[in-house]
């Protein structure tokens, strides 16, 4: 499997010639999704889900279909009869290949003051993957590669330590990293790394690695 790094909380999986893509956002790249087999979308917030974006995927590929939860689905599903599936947590499908299982019912807690939506995550091919979306979700599974949202508005970085620990991944690559600048960054590589127990690495925008 091969995992691609698109911008902010974007990313995509190539394995046996087919592309499943994940999070396509407002601060990813307008063809982040375009050439996927199919998407999965963890909740509503635009940065993590542009209609314009997933527009395009479907609109270049008349095979892709999207899963995601019912918020983001009833906005495209009467647009693409058929091709958008509502899923939520405890459910398992395949898409393009991929086997999913759906972990996770709400987003961070951001204020209390703010209603909390829903959020889901997305555990691929037997815990190979997990992209939590906006929540510090731990599945009830092993997880070889974590997707982990290393700066958000909602978290604190002791917070993000003690995800990696709690989940104990083999390694971690950073998503939700559109708010992080580059000064920044060493300071979350070194704790990161030297606190939360796995393998830490960040993938710049278009970098690739196996997995």
């Amino acid at each position: 499997m091969q995992l691609t790094k698109k911008s902010h909380a974007c990313v995509r999986l190539e394995k046996d010639g087919r592309t499943l893509a994940l999070d396509p956002g407002v601060f990813s790249e307008p063809d982040a999704a375009v050439g996927a087999d199919a998407i999965l979308v963890t909740h509503e917030h635009p940065d993590h889900f542009s209609e314009a974006h997933l527009r395009a995927a479907l609109e270049a590929n008349p095979e892709a279909e999207i899963w995601t939860l019912r918020a983001v689905a009833e906005q495209l599903a009467a647009a693409f009869p058929g091709r958008v599936h509502t899923v939520g947590h405890g459910d398992t499908f395949t898409a393009a290949g991929f086997d999913v299982q759906v972990h996770g019912e709400l987003h961070a807690v951001i204020h209390p003051d703010l209603p909390r939506i829903t959020n889901v995550g997305y555990l691929i091919d037997d815990g190979r993957v997990f992209h939590p979306g906006d929540a510090l979700t731990v599945p009830d599974h092993a997880v070889e590669t974590l997707m982990l949202p290393v700066m958000a508005p909602w978290s604190k970085i002791s917070e993000v330590i003690d995800y990696v620990r709690e989940v104990k991944p083999a390694r971690a690559y950073d998503i939700h990293d559109a708010l992080l600048t580059d000064l920044a960054r060493p300071v979350y590589d070194n704790q990161i790394g030297a606190l939360g127990g796995a393998e830490h690495g960040r993938l710049a925008p278009g970098e690739s690695t196996s997995l």
